[in-house]
């Protein structure tokens, strides 16, 4: 098949989508209601609770969930061959992404920005709130340590990217001084800010910065490049939100769209055939089966239980108006899916031929950044000109600088985890945002050079992370069903995405369970076990209240 036509079957289909099932949830099940006052405006304190235009919220909401994950996932799931991994974003995202993070953000700004860990207190019960937490905690955990190893990784491959990443944070503090201090309008400031942001990509090949790769106060490359990663994240998570955050994101979602666009142009204009077969027949010896794996390592792009962490960490508290849910968090999901139908295309049609995909995709967990990278540099040289080094720059700033958004909420929802847990557990220090800040920092830091030496310990534990993400992303459709059945609302909506993603993410935390015990890695064991008995308890203590909810309802009713 053509890329043409997979690209305008995907776009159709989300952009339908957007325009009619978003709609219905918000109109209809949601019940958005422009009258009500949100967090935002009722707990201002601007630092976190921020009043925020709706395009500015949902480039920090959209930027903070894409990440690394949209074109990670997909480009590794294309294995079991197109059409799956096509299937399964689009549809994912229109019937699963969007009213998981729409839900999400509309019922922590209904319940004073609470996140969704501590939201399942008040709507199911502690002791299901306690174990959410942990397993909120473990998946921070995994995203923070991980994406700082895949940053660093990239940066090391293509010192090119170094200049406009690093600029980006410097025309971000700009641009937050510039809309909060209202010296010009949105209109202009997103256009002094994309420009500068190109004007650093196309200089990156020209200055080309490296760290040396000998050891330098007792640490190589990598190693500084994770400390320094943290030191950001750190500030960042400090700083108000419309300071760094917030000019941030917006600025790299308007970027990803251009570079979306211009991806999505060179589809056009190449017309390139997709090389790999559309049910991959003859995968790999050691390739896990399609379902239920396919479902869990494509998260990001088709549900994922990270974005309901932003959702209901971050952006609730910057939403202005309750029916801005639509447009921030549904369309903030179609925008990843569009990303993640880009690194299918990528990854399928830029390729010359079958056996050049077949080099790249000769075992299990191959492709990934790389191959959309490097498909997507071909596309782009082919379909519009771009040189192939500019082309490969554009594409890895483009991965950085979602990673690197995911990375600073990630450590500013950690630090929300632990302000929480001080505030249930009556530990007055660790309610202040600094001291729970150097604990996030300290704990993914441990992970990272503890589990590791040269600081890739996170890659430990994120075998797990495809599950436990997925099992989040159910768990917070459960608080959000349980939620819309104590309001007395239709519940199919959630309940039927939460019943598919437990199954295929149980499933899931079996197979991975007997892959451990065969391999004799008894950590991964252990902690699968813990994950699945977590899961288990939040169930089933969330099944009481939902089957209680359910009978005083009918007898309310009689």
């Amino acid at each position: 098949m053509n890329a043409i036509f997979l690209m305008l079957m995907g776009l159709g289909a989300m952009a339908l989508g957007y325009f009619v099932y978003s709609k219905f949830i918000c109109e209809k099940i949601f019940k958005v209601d422009p009258n009500f006052r949100t967090p935002a405006h009722e707990m201002q304190d601007g630092v976190d609770y921020v009043p925020t235009n709706k395009y500015i919220l949902w480039g920090h909401h959209f930027t903070s969930v894409a990440g690394a994950a949209p074109i990670i996932g997909p480009a590794i799931a294309v294995i079991w061959g197109w059409v799956p991994a096509f299937l399964w974003v689009v549809f994912g995202t229109i019937f699963f992404a969007g009213v998981h993070d729409a839900g999400a953000i509309w019922a922590s700004s209904r319940n004073k920005a609470k996140s969704i860990g501590a939201l399942t207190g008040d709507i199911v019960g502690n002791r299901a709130r306690s174990i959410f937490m942990i397993v909120i905690f473990l998946v921070l955990l995994m995203v923070n340590a991980v994406f700082a190893v895949v940053i660093a990784n990239q940066l090391i491959s293509f010192p090119s990217a170094t200049v406009p990443v690093w600029g980006a944070i410097v025309v971000a503090l700009i641009i937050g001084q510039l809309i909060y201090r209202k010296l010009i309008g949105l209109l202009m400031v997103t256009i002094i800010g994309v420009v500068a942001l190109y004007a650093m990509i196309y200089a990156g090949p020209m200055f080309p910065l490296a760290l040396p790769t000998e050891v330098m106060f007792g640490l190589n490359d990598r190693q500084t490049w994770i400390i320094l990663l943290f030191v950001y994240a750190a500030i960042a998570s400090l700083l108000p939100v419309w300071a760094l955050l917030q000019p941030r994101d917006y600025i790299n979602g308007i970027q990803l769209f251009i570079g979306l666009g211009l991806l999505y142009a060179a589809v056009i204009f190449a017309s390139p055939d997709i090389v790999a077969p559309a049910f991959n027949t003859e995968v790999p010896e050691g390739t896990p089966s399609l379902i239920p794996l396919l479902f869990v390592t494509i998260a990001c792009g088709a549900i994922s239980g990270f974005h309901g962490l932003v959702s209901s960490g971050t952006t609730s508290k910057q939403l202005d108006k309750e029916p801005d849910v639509r447009f921030v968090g549904y369309f903030g999901a179609i925008g990843e899916g569009s990303l993640a139908l880009a690194a299918i295309i990528a990854a399928t049609a830029g390729f010359a031929t079958l056996a050049d995909w077949q080099a790249i995709y000769h075992s299990f967990g191959q492709g990934g950044v790389g191959a959309f990278i490097r498909g997507g540099a071909n596309i782009l040289q082919d379909g519009i000109g771009l040189d192939m080094v500019l082309a490969q720059t554009l594409l890895t700033v483009m991965v950085v600088l979602f990673a690197g958004t995911t990375m600073d909420t990630g450590l500013r929802l950690q630090r929300y985890i632990f302000q929480e847990w001080g505030s249930i557990y009556n530990i007055s220090w660790m309610q202040k945002a600094a001291p729970a800040t150097l604990l996030a920092v300290g704990s993914c830091l441990l992970l990272a050079f503890g589990a590791g030496g040269d600081g890739s310990g996170g890659m430990l534990i994120w075998p797990l992370f495809g599950t436990t993400n997925q099992l989040l992303a159910g768990l917070t459709l459960l608080v959000i069903t349980v939620m819309l059945v104590k309001l007395g609302r239709p519940m199919w909506y959630t309940l039927a995405p939460l019943m598919f993603l437990l199954t295929m993410t149980t499933l899931g935390l079996l197979i991975q369970l007997k892959a451990f015990y065969d391999k004799g890695d008894w950590f991964l064991f252990t902690l699968d076990i813990i994950i699945l008995v977590a899961a288990i308890l939040v169930i089933l203590e969330s099944g009481s209240t939902l089957t209680k909810q359910i009978k005083a309802n009918k007898a309310a009713k009689a």
